[in-house]
């Protein structure tokens, strides 16, 4: 597989990663085995770049991922986050002491004394962004972490804490779909040599094979309270989706793929990280880097979802809470 740089000075690592999401359930239930596969298939497929989160599953992905390393052997680059807080009166903490401690059961559970990536998975509004910057550093000097990233951030969160210390990685939501980055956000990335490392790039499931469905969708999984997959949104929303995924057949491309490609060709510092609970749906997308996109793809699929085209925002209202906004 083709490998992208991750930021300035981080390391060489697949030009798409794996999102480990899925491993603790947040789409409907898993296996042990199942999971294990996927992190095989991954591998074979040449992913060497691994994101996974305290908060998935609340420790089972990384547990999985854990496992995975001491029965393989394999040394992949890991990327996980903390920030959330069990704490009803404040749902974000970018506290030192937090941080260290939430870093310290990821490392734990991933049976590892380092990660390549840790990011602050929200930045709380009552830590200054260069304090924070300034406890990422401190982490990277003691050797827990390679580099440190920024999540669901605007461009003037990133700027204020790359003057502290140099970010590595700012992933937010970016797809055909969620345009939002495109603001200012991938720009600033690239010019401070930071790398772009979009989550959900397949819609949560809307450029998969098959399509998500909102009626299958299990009644307490978080996408039924997203406005795009709601009665008024969906039938518009599909309507568009249904003509992406005819091109990209006609193309010869899986609708996941072309999706992946879209974004690999939108700059050379983004690194998309597609999840999946199964392993023939990676390798329905693991082709992506390799699809080298002509004028007439870019044209087409712009005229199919141009800007703005979809109806409903990402997030309900709850959802967005913890994520800066910026325009």
């Amino acid at each position: 597989m083709r490998q992208r740089q991750l930021g300035t000075n981080g390391p060489q690592v697949s030009a798409i990663g794996l999102g480990c999401l899925s491993f603790g359930g947040m789409f409907g239930p898993t296996t042990e085995a199942e999971t294990l596969n996927t992190l095989d298939a991954a591998w074979d497929q040449g992913i060497t770049f691994l994101d996974t989160a305290n908060r998935y599953g609340e420790g089972v992905s990384e547990t999985m991922i854990g496992q995975w390393l001491k029965t393989r052997g394999h040394r992949p680059h890991i990327a996980t986050k903390a920030a959330f807080s069990d704490d009803p009166a404040r749902r974000i903490d970018n506290r030192p002491e937090h941080m260290r401690a939430e870093l310290e059961g990821s490392l734990k559970r991933l049976g590892t004394d380092h990660v390549t990536l840790f990011y602050a998975h929200r930045h709380d509004p009552l830590i200054p962004a260069e304090d924070l910057a300034g406890t990422m550093q401190r982490l990277q000097e003691e050797g827990k972490i390679l580099g440190y990233g920024l999540s669901e951030i605007g461009p003037y969160t990133l700027e204020r804490c790359h003057a502290i210390h140099p970010v590595m990685a700012v992933q937010n939501e970016y797809s055909l779909w969620t345009r939002t980055p495109e603001l200012g956000l991938v720009q600033r990335c690239a010019q401070l040599g930071v790398a772009f490392v979009p989550f959900s790039p397949l819609a949560r499931g809307a450029f998969g094979t098959p399509m998500a469905d909102p009626a299958s969708f299990m009644p307490k999984e978080f996408r039924t309270r997203i406005p795009r997959f709601q009665p008024e949104n969906w039938p518009h929303n599909k309507t568009k989706l249904d003509a992406f995924h005819a091109y990209a057949r006609q193309r010869g491309y899986t609708p996941a793929a072309l999706a992946l490609a879209w974004l690999l060709d939108r700059a050379s510092h983004i690194l998309p990280i597609p999840g999946t609970r199964g392993a023939d749906h990676l390798r329905a997308w693991a082709m992506a880097p390799e699809i080298d996109l002509d004028d007439r793809d870019r044209e087409e699929i712009d005229r199919l979802l141009p800007i703005g085209w979809a109806w409903g925002d990402r997030y309900d209202d709850q959802q967005a809470a913890t994520v800066e906004r910026y325009s």
